[in-house]
């Protein structure tokens, strides 16, 4: 059975939209990233980088949202898209994962974590952020999936941060992209949605972001004495 390790965030959210739409069983780990369990040796024997996800699958480990959904429509055949857009599914997977997904994170993190306000560093990231999202309402017009005619991989990634569109944006930001909206709120009414949301539920995942969350998250800001 494949072991996912998780914690309520944005990349870990896209496995686990894959998972419930695909119905495979999985073992849940919950890390949590605020209490640091990112960086226990155990953990980094499976995902290295210390981040969540990270997959477990008979003896195999995968980590980085974007290799696990590769690699489990790879395994199962599904929402992998048509061969013959091998190609464009293959460029907006990396879309979101250089570009929409760490822009839109360094937007989050300078507008509302870190502890001194950078108007250079607030701008930059939140225009950087705005601009993926212009890319990407541009290319959603007149098309009901990010690649091809079908629900696949693609979607699932794009989602995973558009959901956090209040955080990185600001409130009702997602009106200014009216194809960006109407796709967002296609992939969001799904059921499998509301199953992956519910997959926090009844785990006591810290909340407070206080000195310990920002030292698990930001270790290399502090110094290894402090």
């Amino acid at each position: 059975m494949l072991k996912f390790y998780f914690h309520q965030t944005p990349n870990p959210m896209k496995v686990a939209l894959f998972l419930e739409e695909t119905g495979l069983p999985y073992e849940l780990v919950a890390v949590d990233t605020l209490k640091g369990e990112q960086h226990t040796p155990e953990y980094r024997a499976i995902n290295p980088n210390g981040k969540t996800p990270a997959l477990e699958d008979d003896g195999k480990r995968v980590f980085d949202s974007t290799a696990i959904l590769m690699y489990l429509s790879e395994k199962t055949g599904k929402l992998a898209g048509q061969p013959k857009d091998r190609s464009e599914m293959l460029s907006w997977l990396m879309f979101v994962a250089s570009g929409l997904g760490p822009f839109s994170g360094q937007s989050v993190h300078f507008r509302h974590k870190a502890p001194e306000k950078i108007p250079y560093a607030i701008n930059r990231y939140l225009r950087e952020a705005e601009r993926h999202y212009e890319v990407l309402d541009t290319h959603l017009e007149g098309r009901e999936y990010m690649v091809g005619d079908s629900y696949t991989i693609a979607d699932i990634s794009t989602w995973g941060w558009i959901d956090k569109s209040t955080f990185v944006l600001g409130e009702d930001s997602l009106d200014n992209y009216p194809n960006l909206k109407r796709w967002f709120d296609s992939i969001d009414a799904r059921p499998a949605v509301q199953k992956a949301r519910d997959i926090p539920k009844g785990i006591d995942f810290k909340t407070d972001f206080d000195d310990v969350a920002a030292r698990a998250l930001y270790p290399q800001n502090f110094d290894k004495n402090s």
